[in-house]
């Protein structure tokens, strides 16, 4: 008979109930906010219990693990429902996740800043290695919320973290429900491929209806041969939810300082840097300046060859917009590389893509993977596969891939986790359950959904994080997977960026949509490697603006003007004026998701992810021996180890950052 809770509530804890249905995948208006209330009603009685254990009865096992239980216990249930308010395509039921979603920052700040649960475990003794480990990541959340303070000051910290999670759900919630529309003529369109054009809405008198969503966005930003078309979609896609949400940020950032100051830091950079790989923010701050000077010098040399194709295109051009900048790249791999976008995606079929990517991967890491056939899901589209260990063909995870986009979804992509893995009570190890949720071009009539090469990467990007979530080993969920040092947990994901740009590996993901068996053509897939760093100056130098900007907001004591700050950024960054009046802040989502003080992570770990890809380079990309030490040093241990050990057990050795200033076309600063 199925336990009760799987018949109601999502799947949990680290329930996979039914194969088909590893989690709830549809709800009625009501539900999510019913099974909510009844996991906030169940957590919140269960640590109750722990606070009222009298001294006598307190020990590790009823306090610190019985804590980590109930918690595990309670993320388990209510993911799959805050899940819904990114993915749900009914806006009364992403309603009530988003809802949900708010109210669970609230009660996890509750109960992260409660005295008497506190008291209850800080002064257990540890019985091995692991337990203290989880005491230590446990007793740290604490402090950081305040409860080294007495109690009228951990009171004000209390309120003021309730506000900041309130503040970043709505800035969330805002973007997802965006429908920021465009409507132009089939003139004011002109370049745009009609592959393109094709799932594009229909408005009056042949007109097109262009969202927001990436699909549209770079399809017209890449292609429109009109500056004004471009310059519109610009304007609309860096003006989502503008008044809004910059308010929003600009609240938490006032808040974000004012926590920070109550909890004796300087700055929010120092209490978010704090605990993490680079140690402290004057070690970040002088990461990201090492970086200028060659970042600076490759953008300066980029912007002088797209300027000379924008003047060969326009004649008489004196000068690069903001919005010139993606046509002009465009423009310049056709040129210098023929490279043609549309033919390079008819070799891309997300189907193909997926296999390739699976099959490359599995060999080396000892898995399968296996589509659930008759999954259920909670939109048209979703796919659901089961990851199988090799060796005894037990089931180890489920992933649902969610690419395709609609109105209400999440618009950039992530992988949102549901289920962690963690050692159960019963002996037994829970199997982890994520979604890898995207916005690629859906399928239009028989031609399937074709990705981009940029696609390409970012799907490996996100495969990266995928597998370190699903191969997790890690006794303890709040330890086990992407519960890493932020700054380290962008390591696997831009490992895996660099298959993407391997002969070899394009050749095993590809195949033409009429013709599976017919591959990537050898030279159009040398002129894509070649053209690689075309434009590395000018990616390098948005990571390196979107870092600036976010150490810029947070070492900062009072209220900041987001936009003005962003904008100046970007004009010494990428060499050229931005929008005039854009508000890109207010659409740059890490800033209210997590990323805050820590967007340096994604060139900090850069570095990291490198030498990890160097490895295999070294010694064969379908290396087994190389592919065990991967999942054993990186992708199992989760936070059980800091991550510079994992490293360096994976490496063998130190890491070292030349391979980044390589890709500058450079040398490491002495």
């Amino acid at each position: 008979m199925p336990n009760v809770i799987s018949d109601t509530m999502p799947r949990g804890p680290g329930g996979t109930a039914y194969p088909e249905e590893p989690v709830r995948a549809h709800y009625a208006p009501g539900e999510v906010t019913t099974f909510f209330e009844a996991a906030l009603r169940l957590a919140n009685d269960s640590l109750n219990e722990i606070a009222l254990l009298p001294p006598e009865m307190r020990t590790l096992d009823t306090t610190l693990l019985r804590f980590e239980t109930i918690m595990s216990d309670y993320h388990d249930r209510i993911l799959p429902l805050t899940l819904m308010s990114y993915v749900n395509p009914d806006p009364v039921v992403a309603a009530e996740g988003s809802s949900c979603e708010e109210r669970s920052g609230t009660f996890l700040v509750s109960v992260y800043s409660r005295r008497d649960l506190y008291d209850a475990f800080r002064t257990q003794t540890p019985r091995n290695d692991d337990e203290l480990r989880l005491l230590s990541f446990i007793l740290r959340q604490f402090v950081k919320n305040g409860l080294a303070l007495p109690n009228d000051r951990l009171e004000n910290v209390r309120a003021m973290k309730t506000r900041l999670a309130q503040l970043e759900s709505r800035f969330s919630t805002n973007l997802n429900n965006d429908n920021t529309t465009l409507e132009f003529t089939h003139d004011e369109l002109f370049g745009v491929p009609e592959s393109a054009r094709a799932p594009f809405g229909k408005g009056r008198n042949g007109s097109f209806l262009v969202t927001t969503k990436y699909p549209d966005y770079f399809a017209v930003i890449q292609n429109a041969d009109r500056s004004e078309t471009r310059r519109r979609m610009a304007e609309a896609f860096l003006n989502r939810q503008a008044k809004t949400n910059t308010r929003l940020l600009e609240e938490a950032i006032v808040v974000r300082a004012q926590i920070a100051k109550e909890l004796g830091y300087d700055t929010w950079a120092d209490y978010r840097i704090d605990g993490r790989m680079a140690g402290k923010k004057e070690n970040v701050t002088a990461f990201l300046a090492g970086l200028k000077e060659p970042v600076k010098e490759k953008t300066t040399a980029e912007l002088a060859s797209l300027l000379s194709v924008k003047q060969s295109l326009f004649p008489g051009s004196e000068s690069l917009n903001a919005w010139d900048i993606a046509y002009l790249k465009t423009r310049l791999r056709d040129r210098d590389f023929a490279i043609d976008d549309e033919s390079v995606r008819s070799y891309f079929p997300l189907d193909v893509v997926i296999a390739g990517m699976y099959s490359r991967f599995s060999g080396i890491l000892g898995i399968r993977f296996e589509t659930v056939t008759g999954a259920r899901v909670w939109a048209c589209g979703v796919t659901l596969y089961r990851v199988v260990n090799a060796t005894d063909n037990a089931t180890i995870a489920y992933l649902y891939f969610d690419l395709y986009p609609r109105e209400g979804k999440y618009g950039h992509m992530m992988i949102y986790p549901l289920i962690s893995g963690r050692m159960l009570q019963n002996g037994t190890y829970s199997v982890p359950v994520s979604v890898i949720i995207g916005n690629v071009r859906a399928p239009d009539g028989e031609i399937p959904s074709l990705l981009s090469h940029d696609d390409v990467e970012g799907l490996f990007h996100e495969f990266g994080h995928a597998l370190h979530f699903s191969l997790t080993r890690a006794p303890f969920a709040s330890l086990s997977g992407l519960n890493v040092e932020w700054d380290f947990v962008e390591t696997p994901s831009q490992a895996l960026e660099e298959w993407v740009w391997l002969p070899e590996v394009l050749n095993a993901i590809s195949g033409h949509y009429k013709n599976p068996d017919e591959k990537l053509p050898a030279d159009l897939r040398d002129r894509i490697i070649a053209a690689r760093h075309i434009d590395a100056g000018l990616t390098y130098s948005r990571m390196l603006m979107l870092s600036s900007e976010d150490m810029a907001y947070h070492t900062t004591s009072g209220p900041v003007n987001v936009t003005d700050i962003s904008d100046a950024l970007y004009a010494e960054m990428m060499g050229i004026r931005p929008l005039p009046g854009n508000h890109e802040p207010a659409t740059i989502d890490h800033f209210m998701g997590g990323y805050d003080a820590g967007y340096y992570s994604y060139l900090w770990s850069k570095v990291y992810a490198l030498n990890v890809y160097l490895r295999f380079r070294e010694e064969g990309l379908m290396n087994v021996s190389t592919g065990t030490d991967f999942r054993s040093w990186i992708f199992e241990p989760g936070n059980m180890q800091d991550g510079m050990v994992l490293l360096k057990g994976f490496l063998k050795k130190d890491p070292v950052p030349d391979a980044l200033y390589g890709q500058l076309g450079g040398r490491t600063p002495r």
